[in-house]
């Protein structure tokens, strides 16, 4: 029986710059590259030296904690650098592209007649074992441990994430044929949530329960999902996938190859003709923001959306799991007295001075200015009014910054990743960096308890 999502705590952020939906393909990438950072947790292991040739789908790397766990190449060509940081640890890996790609084989596979060890199986060969992440942790899912559901989010409810109903239109076939395989790995259900506007080709979705959810960000978040729809408890596993990946999944069954394209919403207010590109994943985001056209030279380009994404050079590359390009003014000036004067093109949830309320669809060109600095946790109540999760946002930031294990666990850690607290660190009075706050306890619990 699906259950529907209707949240009132919450906060729409109304940004200008929103991607046109039209679909461009992006020049081909000279370079593409692997940064290890969107693998948290993740150990490189190298399997191919510098100078290597690759195809597409040959590993590049696997996990040291669990060597089934793949990571394949996007394309073919030759593996040119592997940068390593502090201790030599592995940070980023580039591959130079050829200029068409050939592709390893992994077979067709029809899910409908596999068992759940050989779905599991073909996953870890074939590279897409990484898509398929775990809550508690937020980290890669351990193939070890059966999940109770597997969680699908089909809608983007961040400020000018793509839309989920544009860019898996016509790919119905894969959809289903990802979603058959994910249903043999767990003995509950596959939740998909979609939104209560449009059509969304995962609606027509078999052996899955379809839910829909309300337009107020985070809605759209899988930890909300979780949270209203089956809430994880101590010792309690849940998987979850995003919908772009599932059309690589469907697709490595359909044909056997592992087809690393991706669908990005190039948006911001500083992008002059904001729509959609073809890529694939790690390629150079400077194939498509340059396309576009920039409106200033001061900008922040950030792979993600303008809440959770990284902020990267445009010479830099697209991350593993994004699927959003944002560019938007970089805000490195600052108003004389801005704190004491009414404020009129700022979004704010106090009345206090801050007048955004006043207009609720005015769309605004917001800069990266924190307009403030960081200083002591105020308490003002605001994170509740934007926190629909059933957890004290305050108390369990609190408990991840004395590291109180116990006080952790009794607030529902287990629960939560970062993003559920973007936007409880958008609205912040005191700056702090909550996004982080909640990795580091993740990453406490992990060690000590995982």
């Amino acid at each position: 029986m699906s259950k529907d999502i209707k949240i009132k705590k919450g906060l729409t952020i109304r940004l200008k710059g929103e991607a046109d939906k039209t679909l461009s393909n992006a020049p081909r990438s000279r370079t593409f590259a692997f940064r290890t950072s969107d693998f948290h947790l993740i150990t490189p292991k190298m399997v191919v030296k510098e100078g290597g040739k690759l195809q597409a789908g040959d590993t590049v790397f696997y996990s040291k904690d669990n060597e089934a766990i793949k990571f394949v190449s996007p394309v073919s060509g030759t593996l040119t650098e592997i940068e390593r940081g502090a201790r030599r640890v592995i940070t980023k890996i580039t591959i130079e592209a050829e200029t068409q790609d050939a592709y390893n084989d992994f077979g067709i596979k029809n899910p409908d007649s596999m068992q759940a060890e050989d779905v599991k199986n073909h996953l870890l060969v074939s590279g897409c074992w990484p898509f398929v992440k775990q809550r508690p942790y937020d980290v890669i899912a351990n193939p070890d441990i059966m999940p109770k559901a597997i969680f699908i989010s089909g809608v983007n409810t961040a400020p000018l994430s793509a839309d989920l109903d544009f860019t898996l239109k016509g790919k119905e076939k894969e959809l289903q044929v990802a979603v058959t395989a994910l249903s043999k790995l767990t003995e509950g259900a596959v939740h998909i949530t979609i939104g209560n506007e449009g059509a969304s080709p995962l609606a027509t979705m078999n052996d899955v329960v379809i839910h829909k959810a309300n337009n107020l960000h985070p809605a759209g978040n899988v930890g909300t999902q979780i949270n209203k729809i089956d809430p994880i408890n101590k010792g309690e596993t849940v998987w979850t996938v995003a919908a772009q990946d599932l059309v690589i999944i469907g697709e490595l069954f359909l044909t056997g190859k592992f087809n690393a394209e991706r669908i990005v919403a190039l948006a911001g207010s500083s992008v002059k003709t904001p729509k959609y590109y073809r890529t694939k994943i790690g390629a150079e985001v400077a194939t498509f923001v340059y396309d576009s056209g920039l409106d200033e030279e001061n900008v922040r380009v950030i792979s993600g959306d303008v809440l959770t994404g990284k902020a990267i050079s445009p010479k830099e590359h697209l991350g593993y799991y994004n699927n959003t390009v944002t560019v938007i003014p970089e805000g490195d000036d600052y108003e004389f007295f801005g704190w004491n004067k009414p404020v009129f093109n700022k979004i704010s949830t106090s009345r206090a001075l801050t007048f955004s309320w006043m207009f609720p669809k005015k769309k605004f060109e917001l800069d990266t200015n924190t307009n403030g600095e960081h200083r002591a946790f105020v308490v003002t109540g605001n994170y509740e009014e934007v926190f629909p999760l059933d957890i004290y946002p305050l108390q369990i930031l609190k408990a991840c910054m004395v590291q109180d294990l116990d006080a952790m666990e009794a607030l529902g850690m287990y629960e939560v990743a970062p993003e559920d607290f973007a936007l409880t660190e958008f609205i912040c009075v005191s700056k702090q960096p909550h996004q982080q706050i909640i990795r580091n306890g993740l990453d406490l619990m992990y060690k000590e308890i995982g």
